[in-house]
């Protein structure tokens, strides 16, 4: 199994995002990931499927 594995500081960078609001998204479930030790991890694969259905949302349900 491949599958890249992100760092928040790595996700914050990938969406363009600052690290605080990328640990908020994470913490409150927006963006699919999860806990190693305490530190948030996220597949890369789960990231781009997030995007993916996030662009397919009517323009009005993307908040």
């Amino acid at each position: 199994m491949d599958t890249d594995i992100m760092t928040i500081r790595e996700v914050a960078e990938y969406l363009k995002l600052t690290e605080k609001t990328t640990y908020r998204l994470a913490a409150d479930g927006t963006i699919p990931g999860f806990k190693v030790g305490g530190a948030w991890r996220f597949r890369r694969d789960d990231i781009e499927a997030w995007i993916d259905q996030k662009k397919a949302e009517p323009k009005g349900a993307q908040r």
